[in-house]
């Protein structure tokens, strides 16, 4: 098994005043040729949106694009007709395809939003865009994976353009999860969200992140209340 720590205190950083980001790969005005991507997963943005703060409609294609919202509300808006607010407890995707414009704003005018928003290498290229989105039941993650992305039907899961997917779960103290991937030969990008972990003798804190190649199964052990999301992901770019 082979591992690649990504420390919370080493992500790229910025400040447009409303939008605070936190980078785990390079991404605008930030760049380090160590971290372009993972596999397939190109970019994982740690997002603080100030109460009033959006970006104004902007273009995107050939990208799945994954918004897991923590706090707050997110409102969306795009070419295809899509539209929604969403929060904790909602996933949101967009394939963006042949090509896309949307815009995503605070739902309030005063509370700040905290999201993830991850952009993943489509399989096949220029598809018809599409956008959806879903809510979960937070309780049905409880010392237990929950699948909210995935190409697998039975998964009951937001469908994406890739053999990827995404899965969270909620660890109470000194209880232990095995990952198995759904996709032989995947690698696998798990980001501790909030408390304290350990996977393969390597301690992770909040925020932290591991990627992990070279095995279809692995164990995380939680040293306090934590709260995990594990993106399986191709490691072949597509063709």
């Amino acid at each position: 098994m082979n591992m690649t720590l990504y420390k919370a205190d080493d992500r790229g950083t910025a400040d447009y005043g409303w939008l605070k980001p936190n980078y785990y790969f390079s991404f605008a005005q930030y760049y380090d040729p160590k971290k372009i991507h993972f596999g397939a997963l190109r970019v994982l943005n740690d997002d603080f949106i100030d109460g009033g703060g959006g970006f104004p409609t902007h273009p995107h294609d050939n990208m799945e694009i994954v918004t897991i919202p923590f706090t707050g509300a997110l409102q969306h808006k795009d070419s295809t007709g899509g539209q929604g607010v969403i929060k904790a407890g909602d996933i949101q995707i967009m394939s963006a395809g042949t090509g896309v414009q949307h815009s995503e704003a605070n739902a309030s005018s005063t509370e700040s939003v905290t999201l993830f928003q991850i952009w993943v290498f489509p399989k096949n290229r220029n598809i018809t865009p599409r956008y959806d989105q879903k809510t979960f039941d937070i309780e049905e993650r409880k010392n237990k994976w929950q699948t909210v992305v995935s190409p697998i039907e039975a998964d009951q899961a937001l469908w994406i353009n890739q053999d990827a997917v995404f899965s969270l779960t909620n660890l109470k103290a000194g209880s232990t999860i095995n990952y198995t991937n759904r996709f032989s030969g995947n690698g696998v990008f798990l980001v501790l969200i909030n408390g304290n972990a350990e996977v393969g003798g390597q301690i992770l804190n909040k925020r932290d992140a591991i990627g992990i190649e070279g095995t279809d199964q692995f164990e995380i052990t939680a040293s306090s209340d934590a709260e995990l999301l594990a993106i399986e992901i191709p490691m072949q770019l597509p063709q």
